[in-house]
């Protein structure tokens, strides 16, 4: 059980089949994100510029939404030329991407912070759900044009695909501290699918109340516990 030692029991897993007796199903792999830089930038002036460009992104996206963005409106906003902008980017989809893949950073930055912070109980697992979600909301209510690109550019089906990123990043985040197996096919089932579940949620929450409808929060988390204690308890 996840308790107060913070560690976790793992269910023993057949590679042919589960507890049912029935044969699992390998995970389905999304397909392969492409780079959307033209060049990484290797000189810390560089870098810092790179940083400036995506800024002046997410403040447009926040102002205009993602169809009126241009990159010659991100260029004037960041106060580089257009030529420094391309030298990255080959259009806005590559940027917007790139800003993406930024705030997925972030996001893992800020949940492994808050979870390695001095605390007087030790780590366990429902808590640490309640971190990812808190982060995330956190993120949604301050962070620029983060409403419109979270961890994806907006665009059907891509949601799905940057979801998978997403579980495995946080299985990762969590395999060391709570004794997980990040490559246990059925762990990165159930963390795709409370991702997914989250998600949907979330959205729902922010589409109801413009500062996340909290009776909607709640019962994300409740659900979220639920569903995956049949994995982590």
């Amino acid at each position: 059980m996840a308790g107060s030692k913070g560690s976790v029991r793992r269910r023993s897993t057949r590679p042919n089949g589960g507890q049912d007796g029935r044969v699992q199903q390998p995970t389905p792999q999304p397909a392969p994100r492409s780079t959307p830089l033209r060049r990484a930038p290797v000189q810390r002036r560089s870098a810092q510029r790179l940083a400036t460009i995506l800024d002046a992104c997410a403040e447009l996206l926040e102002e205009t939404g993602y169809e009126d963005l241009s990159t010659r409106a991100v260029a004037g906003r960041a106060g580089v030329p257009i030529g420094s902008v391309y030298r990255f980017f080959p259009n806005k989809r590559a940027m917007a991407e790139a800003l993406a893949r930024r705030n997925l950073d972030a996001y893992a930055d800020r949940i492994t912070a808050r979870l390695t912070a001095p605390a007087d109980d030790p780590l366990e697992w429902r808590r640490a759900m309640d971190v990812v979600v808190d982060e995330y909301l956190a993120m949604k209510r301050t962070v620029p044009g983060f409403a419109l690109v979270e961890f994806t550019v907006p665009a059907p089906r891509e949601s799905r695909q940057a979801n998978y990123e997403v579980a495995d990043r946080l299985l990762a985040l969590f395999a060391g501290r709570l004794g997980l197996d990040a490559a246990d096919e059925r762990l990165r089932t159930a963390f795709l699918v409370g991702v997914e579940t989250a998600d949907a949620l979330l959205q729902l929450a922010f589409r109801t109340d413009p500062g996340g409808d909290r009776v909607i929060v709640t019962e994300t988390k409740v659900l979220l516990r639920a569903y995956l204690a049949r994995y982590l308890d």
